[in-house]
């Protein structure tokens, strides 16, 4: 079989290591796709890379193989369609509709009717790969960076700054962060001035750990203050927005609107209850 798609597939090492104790355990159960390439008819692996994967790794050098009697375009269309043995990721799709439109000379509306979607559907999925620089589509592959941080991160970054962007990918590849620590990265990034996003790039995990340490001494501070030291937080705020909105109330005219009318109403009837509160702390 000739593996022409590899490299449109992400590389999962836990996922082929499953289906090698399966096999090992069970046999092949699912069969492989093929489809003949026309007139040479070599046999093209569709559907089944993790599978073969498996299978070499158990020395093996055969599998059980559906030929599929079309051509090799019309086969992988049909996959991306049915998504027959995995859900496959934007990313792989992505691969796989460059090559429909490429080398099988599809247009993007007869590679949507063929895959059994709509335009839209494959402009988003060329418009994320023709977002994403080559290194990174390799690093995804690889399963050394998830689609999501790829695509919600360092895509937006590369836009705006290529080096960032291949500085940081170089870095988690190395040093992997959670999703929930890049986004927390790039939160922080783009509210920082360009000295300090240099420095976030050079060592985004140092500046992680950073962020965790002053969460922590913050949480730890406002255990030690209890509940008072939110109030006065609280008490100080409020007493600065009553003095601002005495000002502006006071330059006001009525008849007033009616959603500044129902915002003073409002304001009316819950500043009573305060005031009250506020007495009965002060009194006793």
């Amino acid at each position: 079989m000739e593996l022409r798609f590899e490299d449109t597939r992400i590389v999962d090492a836990p996922a082929v290591q499953r289906l090698t104790n399966s096999i090992q355990e069970r046999g092949q159960m699912v069969a492989c796709i093929t489809a003949a390439e026309q007139p040479e008819g070599s046999m093209v692996l569709i559907d089944g890379y993790r599978r073969v994967g498996a299978l070499r790794r158990l020395g093996m050098d055969t599998a059980l193989v559906q030929c599929w009697n079309c051509s090799v375009g019309t086969a992988l269309a049909q996959l991306l369609a049915h998504s027959l043995s995995r859900v496959f990721d934007p990313i792989e799709e992505a691969l796989m509709l460059r090559e429909l439109i490429d080398h099988h000379g599809l247009s993007q509306r007869e590679a949507a009717r063929q895959c059994a979607r709509d335009v839209s559907w494959v402009q988003r999925r060329l418009v994320l790969l023709s977002a994403l620089p080559q290194d990174l589509v390799q690093a995804v592959r690889h399963a050394r960076v998830s689609s999501w941080a790829a695509a919600r991160i360092l895509a937006p970054l590369a836009r705006a700054n290529r080096e960032h962007a291949s500085g940081l990918l170089r870095r988690i590849e190395h040093d992997r962060m959670s999703t929930r620590e890049l986004q927390s990265w790039f939160a922080h990034y783009q509210a920082c001035q360009h000295q300090a996003r240099e420095r976030m790039v050079e060592h985004p995990r140092l500046f992680i750990e950073g962020v965790k340490a002053l969460a922590q001494e913050r949480a730890a501070r406002d255990l030690r203050g209890g509940p008072e030291r939110e109030v006065v937080g609280d008490l100080g705020y409020l007493h600065a927005l009553i003095r601002r909105l005495s000002a502006r109330l006071g330059e006001l005219q009525v008849p007033l609107e009616p959603a500044l009318l129902g915002a003073c109403q409002r304001a009316h009837v819950a500043l009573p209850t305060v005031a009250q509160e506020l007495s009965r702390l002060v009194s006793s």
